[in-house]
This record gives structure tokens, sequence and C-alpha cells, in this order.
């Protein structure tokens, strides 16, 4: 009995030692509460900005030109919504100030204030006016105001190309206005610049999204007479308030599908982005930019930034540092999940953050319409990377806690990769020169929170990918996100690291990261992708010819085939942008998606086509004004396959059916 009894105890505690010694694996939610306030039926709160009044109400402007105060946001009560103004144009933006609001309406930067005290505007007093030609994407938004009292504005050039022409003066600028109106062109080179901020340097920033000149999303600081790369607004150049004299012919001696780095060196105007977010592996569509001046409220990330991103419905973060007195820095993954498409984030009173959602005619992984949501912290600390320093040979990670000293310093628990993208006039841009980085030595601090990462090299203008896997905190937490990018425009001057015997990688380690850093072998995708006709067909039983037409879409949605027969599917891009068609299982269009999303680096040399059973044929991910055929023999089980651009933001919108009959 007292055997049994003590070898049962033994058992229990070496079991309960080995769970204790497990870490635990946590998500986003274990440290950030995401509380949606409830919108009535009668409002359309398709929301284009926030505005935090001193009196705890929260006001918000809406792409139906309409503002509502809510009363209850913070959750002390039922929300109540009143609408404060209605009859504006698409207010994409809007702040308070002294008793007033200003919100950009898409001609028109407008006052717009209470005089009677019924809770009602009865004034509207235009400060300042932008001409407009009708195009459908000459959006406007801000204003935000600098420490001076001036206020910026931004305004879209359009949808894709050159066609700055016939829009209204200034678009495509950032532009500031003064309290009397005065408008002073500031930078130009914008596309679509949904999210910009003032920060606490008073330095402007602005986020940008992936299009023409546009490799992919990105934030850059914009200083008088920069050029951020987008050719449109270019046209106003020759006026005498622009700041810069370059034109779209100076353009055409870049436009080679170099990297944006080098066609800098012969565009002195041109600006490079201080932290690009690298598209589909990031997000999307970056939109607003917040930064963390909240002491602590919201985290342990004070003085860094937070980026939504629209399409993916989440919230980036971004540190940033000076090296040779120019901004750069990285990105990290942060909080996923909103409702709907992400565009204004906002901080609270009480530290929280409020984000307003609309998803009308811009895709999001939120389903909703629109929503109004706020993001609290718990004010218990999540394991991540922290921060990235870059140095003269390689860069110093550093955590948010203590990190489990054995982890901390095996090799095998690191990868740099490199990578870049072209800068054309084309949509996008694949990622490009796509190279790992050989970790030559590790020196990890005595507080177990930060490591530094000696590289064989390291190439300027190129983001700078850094992976960590297994690692776990002193205290057994997971680590909560194990990326970041690096954006790195120059290298810090200094003295490179001599490494002591102990700190130095051995070539064993070296290669496991080059074998780990290398792309995943597309046998299994490349048998999916038949482009010439099988040697035994004489010709195909049936062709399908499908192109795309403007708004992310087929020209055709519906084809009929017979099971088993013999088909050529010719499919002719001629959009403005990249597209493929994949062909997949019944039903399963999503799941293909979402697999595509989650190539990381991968994805444009995978053309998007994730190795995935569910896919049974493809194209090449195929450029503007280019075409492929494609030959397969149809199911031979009925049913209803769906085709579907699998490019990341396209699948959800674009995509149609073949009925396969008997």
């Amino acid at each position: 009995m007292f055997n049994k009894y003590f070898l049962y105890s033994f058992f229990l505690l070496i079991t309960s030692a080995s769970i204790a010694q497990k870490s635990v694996v946590q998500s986003e939610k274990d440290f950030y509460a995401l509380k949606t306030i409830a919108i009535p039926d009668n409002v359309k709160l398709e929301v284009g900005g926030i505005a935090v009044m001193p009196d705890g109400r929260i006001a918000a402007s809406t792409r139906r030109g309409e503002i509502w105060i809510i009363q209850n946001a913070y959750g002390n009560g039922q929300p109540h919504f009143s609408r404060f103004a209605s009859g504006l144009h698409e207010v994409l933006g809007l702040a308070y100030r002294d008793g007033a609001f200003y919100c950009t309406q898409r001609g028109e930067l407008t006052k717009i204030e209470d005089k009677n005290g019924d809770g009602i505007a009865d004034s509207y007093t235009p400060v300042t006016l932008f001409q407009l030609s009708g195009n459908y994407h000459e959006y406007a938004y801000g204003p935000v105001f600098d420490k001076n009292g001036d206020m910026y504005v931004t305004l879209n050039v359009a949808w894709v190309g050159d066609h700055g022409d016939g829009l209204g003066k200034w678009h495509g600028w950032l532009i500031k206005v003064k309290p009397d109106g005065t408008q002073e062109p500031t930078a130009t080179g914008l596309r679509s610049p949904a999210g910009f901020m003032v920060n606490s340097n008073n330095d402007v920033f602005y986020a940008e999204n992936q299009g023409d000149w546009v490799g992919s999303g990105r934030v850059t600081h914009l200083e008088k007479g920069d050029f951020a790369g987008n050719a449109g607004g270019l046209n106003w150049t020759k006026e005498p308030e622009s700041p810069l004299k370059l034109t779209k012919e100076d353009l055409k001696q870049v436009d080679n599908g170099e990297p944006m780095y080098e066609a800098a060196k012969k565009i002195k105007e041109l600006k490079l982005p201080a932290v690009w977010f690298p598209h589909t592996i990031m997000g999307i569509s970056t939109a607003d930019i917040i930064e963390d001046q909240t002491n602590g409220a919201f985290g342990p990330f004070g003085g860094q930034y937070f980026v939504a991103d629209q399409g993916h419905s989440k919230i980036m973060r971004m540190s940033l540092e000076k090296v040779n007195g120019k901004y750069q820095g990285a990105c990290y993954p942060f909080y996923e999940g909103f409702a709907s498409g992400l565009v204004r984030l906002r901080w609270g009173l009480d530290g929280s953050v409020f984000g307003g959602m609309t998803s009308r005619g811009w895709a999001s992984t939120g389903k909703a319409e629109y929503a109004l949501q706020r993001l609290v912290w718990n004010g218990e600390t999540p394991f991540e990377m922290k921060n990235i320093h870059a140095l003269p040979d390689g860069f110093e990670v550093e955590f948010t806690l203590p990190v489990n000293a054995s982890k901390l310093k095996d090799a095998k628990n690191y990868t740099v990769n490199s990578f870049t993208y072209k800068y054309q006039h084309q949509y996008g841009s694949p990622i490009i020169n796509n190279r790992p980085r050989k970790i030559i030595g590790m020196i990890p601090s005595a507080d177990g929170k930060k490591v530094k990462l000696v590289l064989d090299s390291l190439i300027p203008g190129y983001i700078h990918e850094i992976r960590v896997a297994n690692l776990e905190s002193a205290d057994q937490k997971s680590l909560l996100h194990d990326f970041a990018y690096y954006t790195l425009n120059n290298i810090p001057p200094g003295e490179k690291t001599t490494l002591q015997e102990n700190e130095k990688v051995s070539m064993h380690a070296g290669m496991q990261h080059d074998m780990k850093s290398m792309p995943a072998a597309k046998s299994m995708v490349s048998k999916k992708r038949q482009t010439t006709m099988p040697a035994d067909w004489i010709q195909p039983d049936k062709v399908l010819k499908l192109g795309t037409k403007p708004g992310l879409k087929y020209d055709v949605t519906n084809f009929e085939v017979k099971a088993g027969s013999k088909i050529r599917l010719i499919f002719s891009n001629n959009d403005d942008m990249t597209h493929n068609v994949v062909v997949v299982m019944p039903g399963a269009a999503d799941d293909v998606a979402s697999l595509a999303l989650k190539l990381g680096l991968k994805g444009s040399e995978m053309n998007y086509v994730p190795n995935s059973s569910k896919v049974l044929f493809h194209t090449a991910l195929l450029q503007p004004e280019t075409s492929e055929s494609i030959y397969f023999v149809a199911p031979s089980t009925p049913g209803e396959y769906t085709f579907v651009c699998t490019f990341p933001g396209h699948a959800s919108v674009m995509r149609g059916i073949i009925k396969v009959v008997p």
C-alpha cells in the first residue's frame, strides 16, 4: 500500500513538473479586449473620421456625409447616438478643436459649429476649397492639426496610371492649410494617402497603399519638397507655389523596375519610405497612424506607432529610429479581428484605441459593412519583439520580457532574409532579390531581454525580415508574434563587432539558417498549370475565354462544361492590376484564398497559389495586358467549381463558377 502510494505521488510530481515547464501559448485576446459599440439600426456609420471630445463624447464622420456624436462610448452605459450634421460630401476625416469640428469633404475643408447650443450644427464655414474633376477616386482626407495650429490635408490621385491630367489641382499632394484658409502645397507623390498624422516632434507621416509606382504598403516621413513616388501629383509642379520642380518626364530614367533605393540616387526629391509593410504579409491597405503617448496605458510600446489596415481589418505596430538624420524602422503584427475595414484610429481619454470601420466597395476580412470598436489593454505584458535597432553589422532585437536563456542564445531560433520591390509605373510589384542573410555572431544581453544578431552583410535600401522561433519568456510565456520587418535605408556608422569565440555562430548553424530561408518546392503547384496542349489531344473539346473588367471583376462569371471534357482556358488580363485564375474544389475558395495570404515571401514566386489538394488548376500571376492559356481535363464529378483570383485582397469579390455537368 505504501509503495503504491509512493509511486503514484512520484508520478504526480514528475507530471506536474513537466506541465510547469511547458510554455503557455497565448493569443492577442489574452492581452487586449475588443469591445464593440452598438450602433442603432437606423444609423449607417460608415466611418471616415473620428474625433475624441474632451468631455468624453466621441464624434464620427461618415462616407454618407454625416457627423454623429456618441455618448457612453467607453462602456459606462448604453451608447446614445445623435446626428450633429448632415448633407456633407463623403467626410473622410474629422478633428475637434476649441469647440468646433473641422472636416474634409471632397471639395472643401469645413469648420462646423453649434452656436445656439442645441446639439445640432448650425454654422458651416468653408475654410478652403479644393478643385474637383468628378473622378470617383478624388478622395480627400483630414484635417490633422500640427503644434502651431496649422492643418494638413491629403488628396488622392486617380485609381491607376498617370491619370492626373484630368484631376483637380493639387491632387496627389500633402497640403498645409493656415487658419485663414491659405493653402501651402508641401509634398507630392501621394497615391492613396488615407492615413496620416503629425507626431510628437511635429513631423508628418503618411501611409500609402500598393498601386502604380507603389510596390507595397509603406509609411513615409514627408517634408517640404518631398516626392513620395507616385507620378500623378507631378502635374502641378510647374505651379509657382510648388516647392519642387520634378516632372513626369524626369521619371522615365528610373521607370525600369529597379528598387526605389536605386531610383532615389538619380531623383534627389524621391523620399524613401521610413517603413515598408510587406504586401499580404503585414496587410494590403495601410490606413490611419497613431503614436503611443499614453504613458503606458496601452501596453509596453510607448513612443511607438500603431497603423491600421483596412483590407485585413487589423492593427499593426511600427517602431522608428533615426539613422544619419533620417527615419527608418520596423513593423510588427499586433491585433487582428476587427469587425470591418479599419480606416480610422484615435486614442480614447483612457488610453484605449477607438477604431472606425467601413467596407462598402472596399473589401475587407471583417465582414460587417461598418463598425465602431474599442481596443483596451488588460494590464498584462505580452511576450513580444518590442523593438529592433539597426547596427553597423546587424540588428539588436529587444523583447518585452526576459527570454529563456538557453533559447535566447540558440542560433537555430533566428533567421534573417532581405528583399525589396520594383519601382515602376505598373500596379504593385512582386518581391524581388529575396535572399537569406547569414548570422555569424550572437550576443545576448545580461538581462536576457536583448540579443545582438551579427550578420555577414547588410544591404542598404532593402527590407530585412527577422524571424524568431521556439522562444519563450523566462516565465514560460510563448512569443505572441515571431516575425518583423526592418526597412534599412541607412546602415548606422560605427565600429563593427569583434566577436569572441563563444559569440560566433558555427557554420552548421548558419547552414540551417540558409535551409530554413529557402523557398518551398513548387513542383506540386506547377503540375496544375499546363500551358501547352497535351500531346495526345487533337484539339480541346471546349475553349473558355476569360478577361477582366474594372472593380476587381472577371468579365465572365459562369461557364458550363461537360465532366471529363478537354478544356483550354484563355485568360487575358486587360486590367491595370495583377491577377490570376485558380480553379478550386466546390466550396473551397475561401480556404484557398486564406492559404494564399499565408505564403509570405514565397507568395509572388508561387503565383499566390498554395500547395493544396483543393487547388485543381491555375494560371500564372499575370501582369496587366498579358494573357495565358492553360489546358486541363474537367473534373469527372459534376458540381459547381469556383474560379478565383488569389492575389491577396481580390478573392472575396473576384470569382466565378465553372459548372460541370454530366
